[in-house]
């Protein structure tokens, strides 16, 4: 598909532009009683444990600024682990330290930071530094997920994640996130990362772009980005399709992340979910929209959702 192009034409191609997407499917689909519990990650992983979805396991939660003074006997029995913002979004304020000796915590870059530097950024999330709106904040330690390592050349210090969109329970399209050294390590397409769009079908990569723009190889690595295939597709697919009922959200953004000893884990759900994954699979969401909204009974199962899906998105 050609971008640059008349909106009559965008239109014919099925492409969900910004308006819209607020004022139909956002405002249209998604109860804003229910945002908070997906815009806090904290209250996202405790419904989904309770759903029975596999989740990064929790380490431990800071919530007060004088308990800040107590982080690095928490952190001693972690070899690696994550800290992140429990109301953050776009990747920010995410410290990711894959190894220490309690006197310096290593980033993947292998960069040195001091206990003190955890601490202050620890409290720099708790003062709402990185949160929506700038509101106060809790800190979040979590298990370092591991690289699938199907996947270990495909991304450049972080861990890539897959988002799936669903639409009334029904998985629609589906992208992987590569971070690369323009995105600092982070899978944010916005900062530079790479996005590949996955056949929802398949799981195969389908197209690749970085900056908006056609790519063929990881621009750090040099992979093959068209040699991408996601084992145990369904399955994932069939995450994404629970969390409509666990989360009570018409359109939303499901991040899964693939960790070499546990498998798919939900790392969070997204009640505003960008627009860039129609660019990264070269097609655009209206007509999968459109095709779920024209079913007379949509009162199935998350799997008969998946199957439904996987016979009527076919290439």
């Amino acid at each position: 598909m050609n971008w640059f192009i008349s909106p009559r034409r965008l239109r014919e191609q099925g492409v969900l532009g910004m308006n819209q997407r607020n004022i139909e499917y956002i405002s249209g689909y998604n109860d804003r009683r229910l945002f908070p519990l997906v815009d806090d990650k904290l209250k996202t992983k405790q419904l989904a444990i309770t759903a029975g979805l596999t989740v990064p396991p929790l380490v431990g939660v800071i919530e007060y600024q004088h308990q800040v003074s107590t982080i690095g006997e928490l952190l001693k029995s972690q070899d690696a682990f994550c800290i992140k913002p429990s109301k953050g979004s776009g990747g920010k304020g995410i410290l990711v330290i894959h190894d220490h000796d309690d006197q310096a915590y290593f980033k993947p870059n292998n960069q040195s930071l001091s206990l003190a530097d955890i601490k202050r950024h620890t409290s720099n999330i708790l003062a709402g530094l990185f949160s929506l709106g700038g509101q106060p904040d809790k800190a979040i330690i979590e298990y370092l997920i591991h690289f699938d390592e199907s996947f270990a050349n495909y991304s450049y210090e972080g861990v890539p994640d897959i988002r799936i969109i669903v639409f009334k329970g029904f998985p629609v399209m589906a992208m992987m996130r590569l971070s690369t050294a323009a995105s600092d390590g982070k899978a944010n397409l916005h900062q530079g990362a790479v996005g590949v769009g996955i056949d929802i079908v398949s799981g195969k990569a389908s197209y690749a772009i970085q900056h908006d723009r056609p790519v063929a190889e990881h621009p750090d690595t040099g992979m093959l980005l068209s040699d991408i295939s996601i084992e145990g597709w369904p399955d994932l697919l069939s995450m994404a399709a629970r969390c409509y009922e666990m989360s009570g959200l018409g359109y939303l953004g499901v991040d899964i992340v693939l960790d070499a000893h546990q498998g798919p884990m939900l790392l969070e759900l997204n009640a505003r979910p960008g627009l860039a994954i129609q660019i990264a699979n070269n097609q655009g969401l209206l007509k999968r929209f459109d095709a779920i909204s024209a079913l007379e009974d949509t009162h199935m199962s998350p799997e008969q959702r998946v199957a439904f899906v996987q016979r009527s998105f076919a290439a």
